[in-house]
């Protein structure tokens, strides 16, 4: 039986459509990637906006996926994957080089980086914790209980938009102190026993 070229075309392009949620998690995963580069070159505004494109990405391939009733195993073990870099690795690399500047003598001079700066990875660390514990919690289908990745990767980009437009803004941000209740914080949130409203329409 010979399939006609205009329907094959339309059986290639459902075939297509099928993988577009995955495809961007995909794109959000390399803002992840792209972001972290950012950090490495000292450019925290741009690894600041490239968090912001990954978070409507993320929105978006829930969104098709529902949409297109294009739900699989692969595609769920994938957003967390994904999620685990962008919203959890990137951030804390965030943190972590504002803990550097605020060692400006440590980094001028190539000296050794103070312990202090790794506490920046108990984002990453809390982050993969929050993600493993929503793949695991079933009471959390219509809402979230602790503070979303996303939402905690945004409110740290914000910092260096904050720094960027308000001029007195860096004395506070890189302030050790604010820095380490900052993360104490914000990690913790991850994982708090507290119900939170979630963007999850079923419709």
């Amino acid at each position: 039986m010979v399939v006609p070229p205009a329907f094959a075309q339309i059986l290639r392009f459902l075939f297509l459509l099928r993988h577009l949620p995955n495809a961007l998690t995909c794109s959000h995963l390399f803002c992840g990637c792209a972001g972290i580069v950012a950090v490495s070159n000292g450019n925290l505004v741009l690894a600041a906006y490239l968090i912001g494109l990954a978070a409507g990405l993320d929105f978006l391939d829930g969104f098709v996926a529902r949409w297109l009733g294009a739900f699989s195993a692969i595609g769920k073990e994938l957003d967390s994957l994904a999620d685990g870099v962008t919203f959890g690795v990137l951030p804390a690399m965030i943190v972590f080089s504002l803990f550097q500047q605020s060692f400006p003598g440590t980094v001028l001079a190539k000296q050794p980086t103070p312990p202090l700066c790794y506490l920046a990875f108990l984002i990453a660390i809390f982050s993969a914790l929050r993600l493993a514990k929503f793949n695991v919690d079933t009471r959390q289908t219509h809402s979230f209980i602790g503070v979303p990745t996303p939402a905690n990767a945004l409110l740290i980009a914000s910092l260096p938009l904050i720094m960027e437009s308000v001029f007195f803004a860096s004395t506070v941000i890189l302030d050790q102190r604010f820095l380490v209740g900052f993360t104490l914080v914000t990690a913790c949130l991850l994982v708090a026993n507290v119900e939170l409203f979630a963007f999850k329409f079923q419709h």
